[in-house]
């Protein structure tokens, strides 16, 4: 068995899609009529369509889950972050771990916990 994607509920599925572009360099690979597939297995999913499959109601900034991205420059990715998004929604900002580790924490468009930290 293989992990193929992960999926994640958006509102606005061209907006995201313009998102982890413009932050990852994530580029369209399949667009399916309300659902995306990205670059790296990412895919968007419109939230109407999500909430038709299981009946329940999506529940933005859970802290359940989280993207994780590494990035070497991490200063410049926040610089950016904050450029292109500047009222994005930190879960913590740049911080550096016991361990070396930098990281920040934030949530993208609609509550989807992200992280991008330094490689370890």
């Amino acid at each position: 068995m293989k992990l193929k994607n992960i999926l994640i509920v958006v509102k606005d599925i061209e907006k995201s899609k313009q998102f982890y572009n413009d932050l990852f360099g994530l580029d369209l690979v399949l667009d399916n009529d309300g659902n995306m597939i990205l670059t790296e297995g990412l895919v968007l999913q419109d939230e109407k369509i999500w909430k038709k499959f299981l009946g329940k109601d999506i529940i933005p900034k859970s802290n359940s889950c989280e993207l994780y991205f590494e990035e070497r420059d991490i200063e410049a990715f926040v610089e950016k972050l904050e450029r292109s998004y500047p009222s994005i929604q930190y879960a913590n900002k740049l911080m550096t771990h016991s361990w070396g580790q930098k990281v920040v924490r934030f949530y993208d468009l609609d509550g989807n916990l992200i992280e991008v930290g330094t490689p370890m």
